[in-house]
Protein backbone atom coordinates (compact mmCIF):
# COMPACT_ATOMS: atom_id res chain seq x y z
CA UNK A 1 0.00 0.00 0.00
CA UNK A 2 1.14 3.61 -0.70
CA UNK A 3 2.21 5.80 1.95
CA UNK A 4 0.28 9.06 2.37
CA UNK A 5 2.47 12.07 2.46
CA UNK A 6 1.94 15.19 2.06
CA UNK A 7 3.74 18.16 0.67
CA UNK A 8 7.32 18.83 3.05
CA UNK A 9 10.98 20.17 2.70
CA UNK A 10 12.64 18.03 1.44
CA UNK A 11 16.54 18.15 3.37
CA UNK A 12 19.30 17.44 0.44
CA UNK A 13 21.58 17.35 2.89
CA UNK A 14 21.20 14.54 5.18
CA UNK A 15 19.76 11.05 4.35
CA UNK A 16 22.01 9.99 1.85
CA UNK A 17 23.86 6.37 1.34
CA UNK A 18 25.61 4.81 -1.64
CA UNK A 19 23.41 1.83 -2.49
CA UNK A 20 24.29 -1.79 -2.14
CA UNK A 21 27.09 -2.54 -5.58
CA UNK A 22 26.99 0.88 -6.49
CA UNK A 23 30.66 2.78 -6.53
CA UNK A 24 31.57 5.61 -3.98
CA UNK A 25 30.37 9.17 -5.40
CA UNK A 26 27.09 7.39 -6.55
CA UNK A 27 24.57 7.76 -3.36
CA UNK A 28 20.29 7.64 -2.94
CA UNK A 29 17.65 9.11 -0.88
CA UNK A 30 14.84 7.24 -0.40
CA UNK A 31 11.67 9.49 -0.43
CA UNK A 32 9.19 6.94 -0.29
CA UNK A 33 8.47 3.05 -0.02
CA UNK A 34 10.48 0.33 0.43
CA UNK A 35 11.58 -2.54 -2.82
CA UNK A 36 11.66 -6.72 -1.46
CA UNK A 37 14.17 -7.61 -4.39
CA UNK A 38 13.94 -11.10 -2.65
CA UNK A 39 10.21 -11.24 -2.52
CA UNK A 40 9.40 -9.31 -5.59
CA UNK A 41 6.84 -7.20 -3.76
CA UNK A 42 6.86 -3.43 -3.30
CA UNK A 43 7.72 0.18 -4.49
CA UNK A 44 10.17 3.04 -4.00
CA UNK A 45 10.39 6.21 -5.13
CA UNK A 46 14.15 7.69 -4.24
CA UNK A 47 16.82 10.40 -5.43
CA UNK A 48 19.83 9.34 -6.90
CA UNK A 49 23.20 11.57 -6.69
CA UNK A 50 26.36 11.06 -9.13
CA UNK A 51 29.29 12.96 -7.60
CA UNK A 52 31.29 14.36 -10.74
CA UNK A 53 33.03 12.21 -12.95
CA UNK A 54 32.07 9.21 -11.00
CA UNK A 55 30.68 6.05 -13.55
CA UNK A 56 29.70 2.67 -13.32
CA UNK A 57 31.22 0.35 -15.12
CA UNK A 58 29.01 -2.65 -16.28
CA UNK A 59 25.37 -3.31 -17.44
CA UNK A 60 22.22 -3.37 -14.89
CA UNK A 61 19.33 -5.36 -15.13
CA UNK A 62 16.61 -5.89 -12.35
CA UNK A 63 13.71 -7.35 -11.83
CA UNK A 64 11.92 -4.42 -10.89
CA UNK A 65 10.56 -1.95 -13.46
CA UNK A 66 11.89 1.70 -13.20
CA UNK A 67 10.76 4.88 -14.24
CA UNK A 68 14.18 7.58 -14.28
CA UNK A 69 13.94 11.24 -14.67
CA UNK A 70 17.22 13.88 -15.07
CA UNK A 71 15.94 16.54 -12.96
CA UNK A 72 19.62 18.09 -13.03
CA UNK A 73 23.04 18.20 -14.48
CA UNK A 74 24.23 15.79 -17.06
CA UNK A 75 24.04 11.60 -17.48
CA UNK A 76 26.22 9.68 -19.99
CA UNK A 77 24.73 6.22 -20.83
CA UNK A 78 26.87 3.16 -22.46
CA UNK A 79 30.25 4.45 -21.25
CA UNK A 80 32.86 1.41 -21.17
CA UNK A 81 34.74 -0.06 -18.48
CA UNK A 82 36.85 2.72 -17.86
CA UNK A 83 34.80 5.46 -18.32
CA UNK A 84 34.93 6.28 -21.77
CA UNK A 85 32.14 7.06 -25.18
CA UNK A 86 28.33 6.75 -24.01
CA UNK A 87 25.33 9.06 -24.97
CA UNK A 88 24.95 12.43 -23.20
CA UNK A 89 21.58 13.29 -21.64
CA UNK A 90 20.39 16.64 -19.69
CA UNK A 91 17.82 17.55 -17.37
CA UNK A 92 14.00 16.84 -18.28
CA UNK A 93 14.97 13.75 -19.98
CA UNK A 94 13.03 10.83 -19.20
CA UNK A 95 13.45 6.54 -19.21
CA UNK A 96 10.93 4.30 -18.45
CA UNK A 97 12.31 0.43 -18.10
CA UNK A 98 10.36 -3.02 -18.06
CA UNK A 99 12.52 -5.74 -15.75
CA UNK A 100 14.72 -7.57 -17.25
CA UNK A 101 16.26 -4.63 -19.56
CA UNK A 102 19.81 -4.20 -19.34
CA UNK A 103 20.96 -0.66 -18.74
CA UNK A 104 24.15 1.25 -18.66
CA UNK A 105 26.94 1.83 -17.76
CA UNK A 106 26.22 5.46 -16.35
CA UNK A 107 28.60 8.17 -15.66
CA UNK A 108 28.24 12.38 -14.67
CA UNK A 109 31.17 14.48 -16.06
CA UNK A 110 29.37 17.31 -14.02
CA UNK A 111 27.44 15.21 -12.13
CA UNK A 112 23.68 14.54 -11.51
CA UNK A 113 20.35 14.15 -9.78
CA UNK A 114 17.71 11.65 -10.70
CA UNK A 115 14.38 10.55 -9.57
CA UNK A 116 13.49 7.47 -9.71
CA UNK A 117 10.40 5.11 -9.10
CA UNK A 118 10.93 1.36 -9.03
CA UNK A 119 7.87 -1.45 -8.80
CA UNK A 120 6.66 -4.43 -8.98
CA UNK A 121 3.73 -5.80 -11.09
CA UNK A 122 2.07 -8.77 -10.73
CA UNK A 123 2.90 -11.23 -13.56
Amino acid sequence: MLEHKEFHPVDLSIGWTTPSGYPPGIRHKILAGALDEEARHGHRTRLLRFEPGVYTTAPFVHEYHEEVYLLSGDLIVGNDKHGAGGVPFGPNTYACRPHGVYHGPFKSERGCLLLEVHYFIPR
